[in-house]
Order: C-alpha cells, then structure tokens, then sequence
C-alpha cells in the first residue's frame, strides 16, 4: 500500500496504490486523512485509480474517512474509481452516498462549484 499526497491550493488528494482489503494498509487511509483534519485541511479528494480491488473493510474505510472529514466540517470526493470497485459501490449502494469523479482535476474543481 502506497499513499502519494498531493496539495491543490485548499484541496488535498490522496492517491492511494494497491488493494483495500482491510489490515494495516487500509486503516494507513484513514489515519492519513485524520493527519490531515489535524492539519485542518479539510477538503480532501482520495484517488483510487491504482487500487484494482476493494472489499467490505475497504469500504469501511471510505465510509470512517467521509465521517470524520464531515464531523470535522469538511468534504470527501472519490475520484478514478475502476469499474471493478465501482461495482462494489453500486451493489451495496453506497455510490449514492459518495461524490464520485472521473479524475482528480475534476473532484479538485468540484470543491470550488
């Protein structure tokens, strides 16, 4: 599991490489995303083009990152999910709770709209 962080003026995007299949590697996800409300940035965008596979501690992790960035009062948008975890976010529903993007330019430009 990788984590590369990159900074779009108040936007953070986490691109994250590998499977989120639960362990160590997945809780890295959300203690990274806690690291950044610490550092009161609030507007996060988390890239999961390089993730091939997720399962249901996967999408607890999606879930546990959204609540703390909107218990904090920030926002969270998915961005470059493959079609293999997009179905994962159809059949459980959950797509409707996240704000998906194509890339991470347009989940960037989606805080400012």
């Amino acid at each position: 599991m990788k984590i590369d962080v990159k900074e779009y003026n108040d936007v953070t995007v986490l691109t994250v490489r590998g499977n989120l299949m639960g362990g160590p590697e997945t809780l890295a996800v959300h203690e990274k995303v806690k690291e950044l409300i610490d550092q009161k940035r609030l507007k996060i965008a988390i890239d999961l083009s390089s993730v091939k596979w997720m399962n249901s501690s996967g999408l607890g992790t999606m879930m546990g990152c959204m609540s703390s960035l909107k218990n904090a009062g920030g926002d969270l948008k998915l961005c470059g999910v493959t079609e293999k975890v997009k179905s994962l976010f159809m059949i459980t529903k959950l797509i409707t709770i996240f704000d998906t993007h194509d890339t991470p330019e347009d989940a960037v430009a989606a805080f400012s709209g």
